[in-house]
């Protein structure tokens, strides 16, 4: 481990113990039982096993979504459109299950490839009309996903609604379309081992490929790679196409696993969510799952808090804005950074001379 990565990861940790000391000196000035629900917060998912079930629930859209951000923002297009893909994700799973007859092992592959697809091209789009009209990605993909929300609430209402539930919801998904849970007791689904696949190649693409190596060099100085002959345009709609992908089947998985219709009529937030995933995860697609991890453990603590206690769960949105303001923060611990590489430098000349 390099001095930049040991200080990356000390510069989390620390960011993390900060906010959550903010955070409990908030609670001990508001609440009348501070210690209760400080307990409740850090030890209530731990307390059954619904409760632990409940955070590799949430726990597995943040991996999809977190990848999917990791691998669009490494080429340095802040494309906010994966939320839109979710979303359509989610659609397109359901409807691609509604209409057509597959065999059971066949048919939730074939729901969550086309969610896939589509998801690719909401993420697409942005890139595209950055490309031929210099238009503003962050303006162009956060106006995608409005339209996705419409189009995804007209063909809801028109073409899938079942007029015999009392909401406006699809018709049940079939049985043999949805994912199998794989702990009794919980609704922990097959997507945890699909998510978990989904980050190891996002790391294998990422850090091990040549596209992966271009795509970072790109991110990080695109003029650079332009002058090194790698075709940045190319490069930079297999990231975004990549990206909405990953986002794509994240939101057919989780229609798939935790939902027997389509009831979504309003923006999850997955896309926000993975913006702070992947922050704290250093756009390295394989810390993803423990980032996902610690967000969902940490939000479902507060659920737990907020029903047990007096402490509502907007403290786990101030513990979350603190921690991304300090892992942003270029200036946080930067002399201790400096004297950690020099240290390093000093080391190797030291061995190097001695070797000679």
């Amino acid at each position: 481990m390099n001095s930049n990565t040991k200080f990356n990861v000390l510069r989390t940790v620390l960011s993390v113990g900060i906010a959550l000391l903010i955070s409990f000196g908030i609670i001990f000035l508001t609440s009348k039982e501070p210690v209760n629900a400080i307990v409740q917060l850090l030890t209530g998912p731990l307390q059954s096993q619904r409760r632990f079930g409940n955070v590799i629930e949430a726990m597995i859209p943040l991996i999809f979504t977190g990848v999917g951000v990791s691998i669009m923002f490494a080429a340095n297009e802040i494309n906010l459109a994966g939320e839109g893909a979710f979303h359509l994700g989610g659609l397109v799973a359901t409807y691609v299950a509604l209409n057509t007859t597959l065999p059971s092992g066949i048919s939730p592959l074939v729901c969550i490839l086309a969610a896939g697809f589509f998801g690719a091209m909401v993420t697409t789009v942005p890139a595209v009309l950055k490309i031929k009209t210099e238009s503003d990605v962050l303006v162009s993909s956060l106006m995608m996903n409005y339209l996705i929300l419409y189009f995804a609430n007209y063909v809801l209402s028109n073409f899938l609604r079942d007029p015999n539930a009392g909401a406006v919801v699809s018709f049940a998904v079939p049985q043999a379309t949805q994912l199998n849970t794989i702990f009794t007791g919980t609704r922990i689904h097959i997507g945890l081992f699909i998510a978990l696949a989904v980050a190891v190649f996002g790391y294998i693409f990422m850090f091990k490929t040549r596209i992966g190596y271009e795509l970072r060099l790109t991110g990080e100085n695109r003029s650079f790679a332009r002058y090194s002959g790698i075709n940045v345009i190319k490069i930079t709609l297999i990231s975004q196409l990549l990206g909405g992908f990953i986002f794509g089947i994240g939101g057919g998985v989780e229609l798939l696993g935790m939902y027997n219709r389509f009831t979504w009529t309003s923006l999850l937030g997955y896309g926000w969510d993975a913006i702070i995933i992947t922050t704290l995860a250093k756009k390295n697609p394989l810390y993803v799952p423990f980032a996902a991890f610690f967000l969902a453990y940490l939000r479902t603590g507060a659920s737990i808090m907020a029903r047990s206690t007096d402490v509502v769960t907007e403290i786990v949105t101030i513990t979350q804005g603190i921690i991304i303001l300090l892992v942003v923060a270029e200036q946080f611990l930067s002399k201790y950074k400096h004297k950690m590489i020099a240290k390093e430098a000093k080391a190797t000349l030291t061995n190097e001379t001695e070797g000679e």
